[in-house]
């Protein structure tokens, strides 16, 4: 029988108490018998005992007899603290905390206890609510407490409240104590603050491991590769050797500046200290391997592996993708979950529909979506970002939008995927939409958003959207990324204004050959040919080497300038003089720039000629031509051409009916059309949009379903009277049916670039430029009534079709009549 005397106890209580739950049975029994008086050591070393081992049952069933027998403690405070210690240890925070605030006056060392809890587990907040407490309770804080508070404020961002923390252990004398002053480094370098976190690096009178570490990688987690190589050199100098730790540190940034030789240096390093074996070293390796493109060092360090974690999978997988091996990808993720049966991460299914979205593979992107249901990461916004790019990608739009609409929890990047996906699949108008709900949900737009936004203002002509997106970009210092100067570029030019798309151009900081290729495409749109070559001469004495867009680029604003000697010379000299060969793009410029100025027998010779069998795009190059010179024996040649390759397509029966339409012969285009409408091909109905005051606002030929099309049918009625007074001829050969003439002319008037422009000049202000975009060719009627339109409302009118831009002003088109 045990015996529960005090001296007894103390001298057998290592035979007595076999475990922690047998001492609680016992205290329990001894409880109901009454036969205990002082039970204040007892109670401290099982608590120990169960602080020491995690139990956490037993822990609570002496908080339990401690709760219902406080009358036989002397020093109750005492053992709650431990209780709180135990919950604290076995990470019940709120219960510690219940406990922690029945305690009159809790030790400093409880009080830290705590803050760290929340420090390392969240929420970050309770732990620097805490710290405030603690000082307003007039306890003072130790070297302890600082490390954890300011923690809290780094995982927080939370810069303000970690400099005045600062200041409460300068004053304290705290400030240049090492563990201190390393969590300072590792706040200020989180939240961007490098020169302060310098200062207190620079401060410190001693400088240990960790303290190089969290300065390395600060500058590392900025990207600074000089910097952090520089400080690696600095610690090495002072006498302290990297760890495992520094080598983690540095991969991330030796990656992103693709320093290859530095980081096969760094892993010689580890190879020579032992550190190779380390799963957070070797999955860092890996992954600094994969973002250089050495997919093979990379699989080789990862077969290397004695132990891998899902981690370690995550990444081999994710660096496959990285090195666009999406079927490898595939079939390690395969092997990690059916053959060594790890679960994946978040991460992992993350990695997988990136390689379906590249791979535009619906079916398996469907089968990782309901994998990821059943798992529970369906409510994890990075796999529910991959997902919408999945069916975006793939073309079902639908099914994003569905996907979107049900998605908890949405970020910048889940807009973005949606705004995205709507501009790829051809829905300009809704991805400005969702841009809209996206501001009115309180979501700031990113770099990657922007570069969403403004190919949609690029495709609408939506000048007014535009221009807030790139005042939106400077406000936000958006415009020093590359990517977002070169949409910038695109968007001008594709709204109507070159010249300011040529400022954004000369302020960039930095320009890459898309940069160069949009200022030469953008010239060529607007008919500026010459000002396209003088673009490329400037591109070469920058030391840009051309590639083969640039030349589709150049030989395209030959076409629209009628520049067929400049053509033929510069489709010449990219094979002779930049090495490269022409492709079948080029070959459609070439035949584009012939055909056009009018050198049909030349162009027809020149495919002829062509060193590979020419496609349908080139033959219908050829056949528009036809068209617009009313070539009809040529154009039914190249019509059978197109035939004989099974791949007419709406564009060229449309071309071959209006090209026997143009000549009387009805009977022709009628058997044309029947043909088309028996393969189940649609024409594409001419439309066009207008922007007013931030409306986009589309019509199509002969439309009266616009709230004011009474209004605008009027008002082109009162123009055609002022035009023809001027002397306006309706072009009546540009109706390609077989009606009255007067019909005609009631056909032309209504067609949807005139209708956008008379909606234009009710809406704007008098005087006030407008911009109409047309998906098709502008018509020579419409053509010739916008030059007689200018001179009545005295504003200039700019188009922008298919083809090109045509500028009207006082009664000129910039095109010159070429188009």
């Amino acid at each position: 029988m045990l015996c529960f005397g005090r001296r007894s106890l103390s001298r057998s209580r290592s035979q007595c108490y076999h475990t922690t739950q047998q001492a609680v049975v016992i205290l329990t029994h001894n409880f109901s018998t009454n036969t205990l008086t002082r039970l204040d050591f007892d109670y401290k070393h099982l608590l120990e005992a169960c602080i020491r081992s995690k139990s956490l049952p037993q822990g609570k069933k002496i908080h339990q007899l401690l709760l219902k027998n406080t009358t036989h403690l002397k020093d109750s405070s005492f053992l709650l603290e431990k209780v709180a210690h135990l919950y604290i240890t076995c990470n019940q925070l709120q219960l510690a905390c219940r406990v922690f605030d029945k305690i009159p006056q809790p030790s400093v060392i409880l009080w830290n206890l705590l803050i760290r809890g929340y420090a390392w587990n969240g929420p970050f907040e309770k732990a620097i609510d805490l710290y405030y407490g603690m000082l307003k309770s007039g306890v003072q804080p130790t070297n302890y407490t600082y490390p954890f508070v300011l923690k809290a404020c780094s995982g927080l961002q939370a810069l303000e409240v970690g400099r005045e923390i600062h200041e409460h252990a300068r004053g304290l004398g705290l400030h240049s104590d090492v563990y201190v002053c390393t969590a300072l480094i590792d706040l200020y370098a989180k939240c961007g603050d490098l020169v302060e976190a310098q200062s207190v690096f620079h401060g410190m009178l001693y400088k240990d491991i960790v303290a190089w570490n969290a300065m390395i990688a600060g500058f590392s987690l900025h990207g600074l590769y000089d910097d952090t190589v520089q400080l690696l050199v600095q610690m090495q100098r002072a006498g302290t050797s990297p760890n495992s730790s520094t080598i983690v540190s540095v991969l991330p940034t030796v990656a992103q500046a693709n320093a290859l030789r530095q980081g096969k240096a760094m892993h010689g390093y580890s190879l020579r200290r032992g550190f190779s074996g380390e799963v957070v070293l070797g999955t860092g390796l890996l992954d600094m391997y994969s973002k250089s493109q050495c997919i093979a060092y990379a699989r080789r360090i990862f077969d290397a592996m004695n132990f891998k974690n899902e981690v370690c999978w995550s990444a081999m997988i994710g660096a496959y993708v990285i090195c666009d091996s999406m079927t490898e990808a595939i079939t390690l993720f395969h092997e990690m979950v059916i053959r060594e049966e790890i679960n994946p991460t978040a991460v992992t299914l993350g990695s997988i529909l990136r390689a379906c979205a590249k791979l535009t593979d619906l079916s398996r992107g469907r089968r990782v979506h309901c994998y990821a249901i059943k798992a529970g990461f369906d409510l994890d916004k990075m796999v529910g970002n991959t997902m919408l790019s999945v069916y975006a990608k793939c073309g079902i739009i639908d099914d994003a939008v569905r996907f979107f609409d049900t998605m908890n929890s949405k970020d910048t990047v889940s807009y973005g995927a949606i705004i995205s996906g709507y501009v790829q699949n051809g829905y300009a108008k809704e991805a400005l939409l969702m841009f809209h709900n996206m501001q009115l949900s309180g979501i700031n737009p990113d770099v990657a958003t922007m570069k969403g936004v403004l190919p949609a203002c690029s495709h609408l002509a939506a000048l007014q959207h535009g221009a807030c997106g790139h005042a939106y970009s400077i406000v936000h210092g958006f415009c020093t990324d590359t990517s977002i100067c070169n949409a910038l570029i695109d968007m001008y030019s594709k709204c109507g204004k070159i010249n300011i798309g040529r400022k954004v151009f000369d302020k960039m900081v930095t320009r890459d050959i898309i940069s160069w290729n949009a200022m030469i495409v953008g010239y060529g749109n607007h008919g500026l040919g010459m000002e396209a070559i003088s673009q490329f001469h400037h591109m070469q004495s920058s030391g840009i080497k051309p590639d083969d867009v640039t030349f589709i680029g150049l030989l395209s604003a030959c076409s629209h300038s009628g520049l067929v000697t400049e053509g033929k010379h510069w489709f010449s000299k990219m094979s002779q003089e930049f090495n490269i060969n022409p492709r079948m793009e080029h070959y459609i410029c070439m035949v584009d720039i012939l055909a056009r100025a009018g050198h049909l027998d030349e162009a027809h010779s020149f495919i002829q000629r062509m060193p590979f069998e020419a496609d349908v795009r080139v033959w219908s190059a050829l056949l528009a031509a036809c068209r617009v010179h009313n070539n009809m024996e040529l154009g039914e040649e190249v019509s059978k051409k197109i035939q004989g390759k099974g791949l007419e397509g709406t564009g060229n029966l449309v071309l071959l009916s209006n090209l026997y339409s143009a000549v009387g012969r009805w009977d022709d285009a009628a058997d044309v059309r029947i043909k088309q409408k028996d393969q189940g091909l649609k024409k594409s109905p001419g439309c066009s949009w207008v922007e007013i005051d931030g409306v986009i606002h589309g019509f199509v030929g002969g439309d009266q379903s616009h709230p004011q099309s009474a209004q605008i049918h009027e008002k082109l009625e009162e123009l055609l009277v002022d035009m023809k007074q001027l002397g306006y001829r309706v072009e009546n050969r540009f109706v390609l049916q077989d009606v009255e003439e007067e019909e005609k002319e009631r056909i032309l008037l209504y067609h949807s670039e005139k209708l956008a422009i008379a909606y234009a000049i009710l809406c704007l202000s008098p005087g006030k430029p407008i911009l109409v975009t047309k998906n098709l060719r502008v018509c020579g009627d419409c053509h010739a009534a916008i030059k007689f339109i200018t001179l009545v409302t005295k504003r200039e009118i700019t188009v922008r079709d298919v083809s090109r831009f045509h500028h009207f002003k006082d009664g000129i088109c910039s095109c010159a009549d070429f188009w």
